[in-house]
C-alpha cells in the first residue's frame, strides 16, 4: 500500500512536472511501461516516451494553475486523490478525482484523470 510519504513525493512531483514541462520532470512520475489516461474512457498514452511527448504537446503554461489535493483512499498499490484546480487565463475551476497506481518505486504504473468543470 502506498503510504502517504509516497503519494505526497508523487503528487510534489506532478506539481512539479505540471510547473516545468521538463521531460525528465515529467518521466520521473511514470514506470516505462507506464499508462495514462487523460479521461476515464479515452485512448491512454502507453509507455513513459509517449507520456512524456504528449503531456508536452497539450501542456498547461507554468503559473497558469492553483492545485490543491487531498488523498482519500489507498489500497495495495493504488492511492486515490481528490483535488480542486483553478486556471487564471481564462479563469476556469474544475474538481479531480487521480486514480493512481504505484510501482514499489514510487512510479505510476497507472494513472487516471476523473476532472468536472464548475
Amino acid at each position: 500500500m502506498p503510504s502517504q510519504e509516497q503519494i505526497q513525493r508523487w503528487m510534489d512531483g506532478y506539481r512539479t512536472a505540471w510547473e516545468s514541462n521538463d521531460p525528465e520532470d515529467i518521466g520521473r512520475l511514470f514506470a516505462e511501461q507506464g499508462v495514462y489516461y487523460t479521461e476515464p474512457y479515452a485512448e491512454p498514452w502507453r509507455g513513459r516516451q509517449s507520456i512524456v511527448e504528449n503531456w508536452i504537446r497539450i501542456r498547461d503554461e507554468p503559473g497558469d494553475t492553483e492545485f490543491t489535493w487531498k488523498t482519500l483512499a489507498t489500497d495495495g498499490d493504488l492511492a486515490i486523490v481528490q483535488g480542486d484546480t483553478l486556471y487564471r487565463d481564462p479563469q476556469r475551476r474544475y474538481s479531480n478525482l487521480w486514480v493512481i497506481r504505484l510501482d514499489p518505486d514510487g512510479r505510476a504504473t497507472e494513472f487516471t484523470e476523473w476532472w468536472m468543470k464548475h
